[in-house]
């Protein structure tokens, strides 16, 4: 196995158990040719051991480390950390029939997305050095979880860089178009071959529950962003009277007219329509808005654009709000922090002349592990803030 030399910022790093390494980090890339994703030994400056990772010097991310002991990267390996990662999400089973398994590094194995979905897997290998070991882990799954059907999803921007196979494809089994999942006693039609992500968002779980247990009986609720129509639909099994939900998405808001037949939603509107224009033409006032946008910050280059989109978002949301109305603000971002979304939140409350009190700050599910030694393992944060 070829060496990697780490420089001070690398072993800083290491001694936090950060796994991410970039190539800035390392002091000294191998002599001889290495393969993208191949294993590598890693040593400190002192030529003092500190781990066994994948080398990519293609990636940013030029390292990935998968232990920080000395042994054997083999099937064996991989099933403890898989069965552990299972073992971690086992509270969930008393409210859902699909989670998060394996959420990369935070369950201690960079580069690799196993969803759960009822009977159904979709996986992500999004780097070299865990597509190296797609049988091995393809086959663990099958053993332990027993699906009905795997399906692989790559994330297309990652695998250009990492030069995986980009297709999308059954790798097990079989994969139906429609998958009926539910979540404390919701139900939810989704598919893992069409819809974003792997599927569906299953991070915001926690925070739907949370959320919607703020609605009282008769509010009339706007969900931004819908998607498929998980906080609206939340809303209204909690006691909305209305639910207007707003997405520019058509695959998205196809599910919606489903999703709403299958908890037995009667009152509500669907608008496929850009969030951010909706709000300028929009006239009818509400007394619960969701916004929950997608990324808007890929970068760090990005941060100022994004939170001016915050912004604008919440200032003419707060225009449509009834008397005491709340707001649940999102971002799924890293680059996004709370204090960024503070900032936010302090602006809109200047600009409208509104007191904004936070009730509840938010955070990705538990199957989305946040691990403190892994700073960007934290990525879902949002406030629920009554405007008075």
């Amino acid at each position: 196995m070829k060496k990697v030399i780490l420089n001070k910022e690398g072993l800083k790093k290491i001694k936090l158990l950060n796994p991410s390494i970039y190539k800035k980090e390392i002091k000294k890339f191998p002599v001889l040719k290495v393969e993208k994703g191949e294993l590598v030994e890693v040593f400190s400056e002192k030529k003092k051991f500190v781990g066994i990772g994948y080398l990519n010097p293609e990636s940013k991310i030029s390292l990935r480390i998968l232990t920080f002991e000395k042994e054997n990267i083999d099937k064996q390996f991989f099933e403890k950390r898989i069965k552990r990662a299972i073992e971690k999400r086992k509270s969930l089973e008393n409210i859902t029939n699909s989670y998060r398994i394996i959420h990369s590094e935070a369950d201690f194995l960079p580069g690799l997305i196993v969803d759960k979905y009822s009977d159904y897997i979709s996986v992500q290998f999004n780097t070299a050095g865990i597509y190296i070991f797609k049988e091995e882990i393809v086959s663990l799954l099958i053993d332990i979880l027993k699906p009905r059907g795997i399906y692989y999803v790559p994330d297309v921007d990652i695998v250009k860089i990492e030069n995986i196979p980009s297709k999308r494809e059954i790798i097990y089994g079989e994969i139906p178009d429609e998958i009926i999942i539910e979540e404390n006693n919701i139900k939810f039609s989704t598919s893992i071959k069409a819809g974003q992500k792997t599927g569906f968002f299953l991070d915001q779980r926690r925070n739907r529950k949370i959320v919607s247990d703020y609605i009282k009986k008769g509010d009339k609720v706007l969900d931004l962003f819908s998607n498929v129509g998980g906080f609206g639909i939340y809303c209204y099994k909690k006691g909305a009277s209305f639910v207007h939900f707003v997405d520019i998405s058509k695959l998205a808001v196809s599910k919606i007219e489903k999703n709403c037949q299958l908890n037995n939603v009667k009152n509500y509107k669907i608008t496929t329509r850009d969030a951010f224009k909706f709000l300028t033409e929009e006239k009818e006032n509400y007394d619960f808005i969701i916004i929950d946008p997608p990324s808007f910050a890929k970068n760090k280059a990005q941060i100022e654009n994004a939170i001016k989109g915050y912004q604008y978002l919440l200032i003419n949301s707060i225009k449509l709000l009834n008397k005491e109305g709340y707001i649940a603000i999102f971002t799924c971002s890293h680059h996004i922090s709370e204090e960024h979304l503070k900032r936010v939140l302090l602006f809109a409350a200047e600009k409208t002349k509104k007191y904004i009190t936070v009730v509840e700050h938010l955070y990705q599910d538990i199957d989305h592990p946040y691990v403190i030694n892994i700073p960007n393992s934290l990525y879902l944060r949002g406030f629920l803030v009554k405007v008075e």
